[in-house]
């Protein structure tokens, strides 16, 4: 785990609030997983009956965590979530496998509940074995502290090489009933997720079937935690997870089973709002990162095209370096347009910086101007787009500039 460096520059002056949601409470403490002294377990339990979704890392090796929670997806049923920071329990064999079976059958004895509705999740350096022993000696005190009030202690104990907590919350009505959804995030490096390092938390009291769950939160990841890039890697440990206490039912919410059932366009709504939120966060939180950047790809020949062609943009080390250096260098839009291996037309392609075109039809703007274009690279946040102009395919995705911060940080992430 890398050396504590400068808060981001885009971390909140102040964390948002967090209402309680009925049926979740959280709790923090320190386990001593990989340093002394340092918050790095999280506990979270839910009311019986709670109902939980979903999505995981497609990395062809996944950590011990991740294997659990596919095989306990499909039952659909949550009673606790315990995640650790300093050791992602990632290629561990056995000894990985007998971590996450102790750790399950420790957080089911404390909580009183059946190990089959136990999730995990564990961040930190890879290929070093977990001592889940050591979560025995707190557990006990986290399920007796356990408030519905700790977002922000949750949220802290799940970082590692992040520079702020990342919370967000929403609200929506069912059935005329407002439910409410909150969650936190953690992910800095390592950061593309394909459902990175990246772990993701959310909550809601919604009553909500499993099934139902599933298919919301499989499409809302689409265009927001699947849109995301900080340096193109893929995490062994990626989880999101979503957690329906059904508490609203005793407001009058109505259960609802199907995701089609149209009430629920509010929801999906909220829920696609707030995961956004905290994938924006994840990558203005980019180690090392200065620069927060919206790639839009238009004129494709077909969306999943347009796709991989914003991620080919956003995943050059061409072009993020030269959006460190504040250097509109437009040419490496270019370049990364053509590797993408999509189809693409030369002389049909324009691409924007900001407002301004800067090329156009296989050629310099004839109005191009590089003091204003240099101005527009001077900004926190900067806009990228590209038109093919072959066809009807869109795609935005989201990314950070790659800076002399992110070796550094990655340099010593063991030591």
């Amino acid at each position: 785990m890398a050396k504590a460096g400068p808060v981001s520059k885009f971390a909140p002056a102040t964390l948002p609030e967090i209402p309680p949601i009925d049926g979740v409470r959280f709790a923090a403490g320190m386990a001593g997983v990989r340093y002394s002294r340092r918050v790095d377990v999280m506990l979270a339990l839910f009311d019986e009956g709670t109902r939980v979704a979903g999505v995981f890392t497609r990395s062809k090796c996944p950590s011990a965590p991740v294997d659990w929670c596919r095989a306990r997806l499909s039952a659909g049923k949550a009673r606790a979530l315990l995640v650790n920071s300093g050791n992602a329990n990632a290629f561990t064999g056995r000894l990985g496998r007998d971590a996450v079976k102790l750790s399950a059958e420790l957080v089911a004895k404390a909580a009183q509940a059946s190990e089959r509705q136990i999730f995990l999740a564990s961040t930190g350096v890879i290929g070093e074995p977990l001592d889940a022993t050591k979560f025995e000696r707190v557990l006990p005190k986290l399920v007796k502290t356990a408030s519905p009030d700790a977002w922000h202690d949750a949220a802290r104990a799940i970082m590692t090489t992040d520079t702020f907590p990342k919370l967000a919350t929403r609200s929506a009505e069912i059935g005329g009933v407002e439910v409410r959804i909150a969650g936190f995030s953690k992910g800095a490096g390592m950061i593309a997720p394909d459902m990175a390092t990246m772990l993701a938390f959310v909550f809601t009291d919604a009553p909500i079937g499993a099934e139902a769950l599933q298919v919301l939160l499989s499409r809302s990841v689409r265009d927001s935690f699947n849109a995301i890039t900080v340096d193109s890697d893929t995490s062994t440990s990626d989880t999101l997870l979503l957690f329906a206490t059904g508490a609203a039912a005793a407001r009058g919410a109505p259960q609802i089973d199907k995701a089609s059932d149209a009430r629920l366009d509010g929801f999906a709504a909220a829920l696609d709002s707030l995961l956004l939120e905290l994938a924006h966060q994840v990558v203005k939180d980019g180690e090392g990162a200065r620069k927060f950047v919206e790639v839009r790809v238009s004129g494709a020949v077909n969306a999943r095209a347009a796709k991989r062609i914003a991620l080919s943009i956003a995943n050059s080390p061409l072009v993020k370096t030269a959006i460190a250096g504040e250097d509109a260098n437009w040419g490496r839009v270019v370049m990364a347009v053509g590797k993408s291996g999509e189809e693409a037309d030369r002389d049909k392609l324009a691409i924007w910086f900001g407002d301004t075109r800067v090329a156009y039809k296989g050629q310099r703007d004839p109005s191009y101007d590089e003091a204003a274009v240099s101005e527009i690279m001077k900004r926190d946040e900067i806009k990228l787009a590209v038109d093919l102009g072959i066809g009807p395919g869109a795609a935005t995705v989201w990314t950070c500039d790659l800076t002399k911060e992110y070796v550094a940080i990655n340099g010593d992430y063991r030591s």
